[in-house]
């Protein structure tokens, strides 16, 4: 896995709150909000079926999303959390993992780390084939880490994090044609990669640091397509190729896709004949899941009322690693530096009114009659799934009209004759905000904020003047468009929790462009040589998360169980960081 997906792009399309995803939604959908009182405490992440396996079945996985995926296939140019799950069977990891997403070793290559050298050496599988039959060599891990730097491509992935690698910062700037940190000693056709970083960092055995790229991509593939068409290229757009279980054979742009075993796989045969995805509306998906449509669809807790005493499916589920939040616009990205820059001046750059809007949103409120039993306010910026590293201490900012109405009053906004407040200058205020189009229950929730902040005297209206498409919502919000001041978004983690990807200075996916000392100190020390003391780690993190609850440029808002509704013949499949396609089968056909 690498760091960061998108869950915030179009995991807000099913639940307009949770997934970058578990997977990418996993909403409900139903006309009904009433409270049920499933309990999902005993809810296994894995299928128990003992059934013996048949042959030549075609496997049907359904998607929730209210908009088409965008189909960007590829973990380098991609952020969409939907276009992820569309080539999760044939896109597989450089590395294998435990269940604590520690690198272990019997992946497609294996990873080690010195950390006297500050190197980290990556050994390639020589089974290991694309599914066109090429072999995976040193130069496709390689390109990997140039299609993030290059500039021609303007890749979000390209971190802070990955400017510990020496010579990258120089190859993104143009002022260098190489990468010199990263060296493959046996040429571009050999099976040895060594990288080189200023720093050894914390976490950096864990898959997910933000450190170290976990894919490859086929240089021979793409060697002759110019780094800014990469993103528009057919390669990449409708015929990806991957060293996985399973190759794309077929796609409807949007709306499905179709796989095949690939014949060059290096790991455990696959043990599908075919496997189909196709987007499901979220509208749709109770009635798919009860009916046992697809052999798998996430679904939302109202969904699982409906499916849980089903004789056709089982529930399967696990506590996510991702959340939804609200950030509020702040600043600009400057591609020509590649920062972050904050503006002191920007409409939302008063915490007064940032932690209004936080009070005036009834999240605990909604959380229990949209998604009983499975879904919560989430108080920190660090789920609870995480463990240590999650600050339990910390509470989730409190349902109260006054004591939002009293930080708009001290903080200068009055309140004209028409009830709307005005700026502290006096001049009109008025707050876009930038959220994605979905269910019934989206609806709900959206009226329900804006009610609330009209009671407060906020005139906040939709950017566009409606929910928007997920693609639209995507370019405006990454781009920084002028007529977005807040949004609302998710992220889907990987284990190892830094956050210097998701809120550093050089991070691209710091939307809301905040940058101050405090935050930058904070993130260095969660990654300093002092922080290879766990404990000191573990404060450094709690001290972050209670620093960003204070200053509210990130609001975090609901934290939703991970549910899939799955069919009794599904055998072998698990959420779990082990798993692999290769393993999953059907009973029955």
């Amino acid at each position: 896995m690498n760091k960061a997906k998108v869950i915030g792009t179009l995991m807000f399309t099913s639940i307009a709150a949770v997934t970058l995803a578990a997977c990418g939604s996993n909403s409900s959908s139903s006309k009904k909000t009433t409270s049920s009182n499933a309990d999902t405490s005993k809810i296994k992440p894995y299928t128990t079926n003992n059934k013996k396996s048949v042959s030549g079945a075609t496997f049907k996985y359904g998607e929730q999303s209210a908009s088409p995926f965008t189909g960007i296939f590829s973990n380098e140019l991609s952020v969409d959390a939907v276009d992820s799950d569309v080539i999760q069977f044939a896109n597989e990891s450089l590395f294998k993992v435990d269940d604590s997403y520690a690198f272990v070793k019997g992946g497609a290559a294996d990873i080690k780390l010195d950390d006297d050298a500050k190197t980290a050496t990556i050994t390639i599988n020589p089974k290991v084939k694309w599914s066109d039959g090429k072999s995976l060599v040193a130069k496709d891990v390689e390109y990997a880490y140039e299609i993030i730097a290059n500039k021609g491509t303007q890749s979000q992935r390209y971190t802070e994090s990955l400017q510990n690698i020496v010579g990258m910062a120089e190859y993104h700037a143009g002022t260098a044609k190489t990468i010199s940190g990263i060296e493959m000693p046996d040429g571009d056709d050999g099976l040895k990669v060594v990288i080189h970083f200023k720093q050894m960092k914390p976490g950096m055995n864990t898959s997910g640091n933000g450190f170290i790229w976990e894919s490859a991509v086929p240089y021979h593939y793409l060697k002759g397509i110019a780094f800014n068409k990469l993103i528009s290229s057919d390669q990449i757009r409708k015929n990806p190729i991957f060293y996985g279980p399973y190759k794309m054979t077929k796609l409807v742009s949007g709306q499905s896709a179709e796989f095949v075993p690939n014949e060059y796989y290096y790991g455990k045969k696959p043990q599908l004949a075919k496997i189909t995805f196709e987007v499901v509306s979220p509208n749709q998906a109770p009635t798919a899941a009860a009916a046992a449509k697809y052999d798998m669809l996430a679904i939302g807790p109202t969904s699982y009322a409906k499916v849980k005493d089903s004789d056709k499916v089982t529930v399967i589920g696990k506590d996510p690693l991702s959340y939804s939040y609200m950030g509020f616009k702040v600043g600009k990205w400057d591609s020509k530096t590649g920062k972050n820059v904050m503006n002191k001046d920007a409409k939302m750059n008063n915490k007064s009114l940032r932690l209004a809007i936080a009070y005036a949103m009834n999240v605990k409120g909604v959380a229990e009659k949209l998604y009983p039993d499975t879904g919560s306010q989430l108080a920190t910026l660090i789920p609870p799934a995480f463990g240590k590293w999650s600050d339990s201490s910390i509470k989730a900012y409190p349902y109260s009209l006054k004591k939002a109405e009293d930080l708009l009053d001290k903080a200068g906004y009055k309140k004209g004759k028409d009830g709307y407040r005005t700026n502290p200058d006096g001049s009109k205020l008025t707050i876009n905000w930038a959220t994605i189009s979905g269910n019934q229950n989206t609806e709900l929730m959206n009226k329900t904020y804006m009610q609330a902040w009209k009671k407060i005297g906020l005139h906040v209206v939709y950017t566009g003047g409606k929910p928007m498409d997920a693609n639209a919502w995507q370019d405006a919000v990454m781009n920084d468009a002028s007529n977005v001041d807040m949004y609302d978004s998710g992220w889907s983690m990987s284990r190892e929790p830094s956050q210097d990807d998701l809120y550093s200075e050089a991070a691209p996916f710091n939307w809301e462009r905040f940058v101050t000392a405090k935050n930058t100190e904070l993130l260095k020390n969660m990654n300093s040589d002092k922080a290879f003391d766990t404990d000191y780690r573990i404060d450094q993190f709690h001290q972050w998360q209670q620093y960003m609850h204070d200053q509210a440029y990130v609001i975090p808002t609901l934290y939703i169980k991970d549910l899939y509704a799955v069919t009794n013949r599904v055998k072998g499949l698990s959420l779990q960081p082990t798993s692999s396609w290769a393993d999953v089968s059907v009973t029955s056909k």
